[in-house]
């Protein structure tokens, strides 16, 4: 079956649009290979990974796997979160210890303690906009948003009522200190190539 007879199936049998159905479609288009996809508010995105975005967020990875079991680090893996049609594939995801998938087999948004979003041109609005509004309405504790264009980290904690109401942003170079949070080190900034 096509994508194209997919869609009329389901107009003709008035089902309401889901995450799932709209993954499905994903699964069966030619995404061109290094390019990542995500639905944000009901639209698909994809985005090429660059070396740049993949060198900072092998850092971060790296930092975190020093202290963490690599079970409980993800990337570019489908996490649903509140909002209309929110299937998000973040660029690198600390889970809480004794996290557990859902009975469709994906991990749960709740278990989430720590994403990092590594900007790129075309989606940076998602990551500074509406991803931002779901992690923090899911209760995410530490959103760090990593902008090689600008040369700064953004951190975002104490997530109350869909709001981050804790922001720090420094430039590439100084630490970014999560001693005082679930993930509990800090992140070194002075290796994250810019542009």
């Amino acid at each position: 079956m096509t994508v194209l007879e997919d869609r009329i199936e389901m107009a003709e049998s008035g089902d309401e649009l889901t995450l799932d159905m709209m993954f499905e479609w994903l699964e069966k288009m030619p995404v061109p290979e290094g390019y990542k996809a995500e639905i944000v508010g009901g639209h698909v995105f994809m985005t090429p990974q660059r070396d740049t975005h993949w060198d900072i967020i092998a850092d971060i990875y790296d930092q975190l796997r020093a202290e963490n079991p690599r079970k409980r680090l993800k990337s570019d893996v489908r996490i649903d979160y509140p909002g209309h049609l929110n299937g998000f594939a973040s660029d690198v995801t600390l889970l809480a210890e004794g996290a557990t998938k859902n009975d469709k087999g994906r991990w749960h948004c709740e278990d989430v303690v720590f994403i990092a979003e590594v900007i790129s041109q075309e989606t940076a609005d998602n990551d500074y906009g509406p991803k931002k509004n779901a992690y923090a309405t899911a209760g995410v504790p530490v959103y760090l948003i990593v902008d090689p264009y600008t040369a700064e980290w953004h951190l975002h904690t104490l997530p109350q009522d869909g709001v981050y109401h804790a922001v720090v942003s420094f430039p590439f170079g100084q630490e970014v200190d999560l001693t005082r949070t679930a993930v509990g080190l800090v992140l070194k900034t002075d290796e994250f190539p810019r542009g």
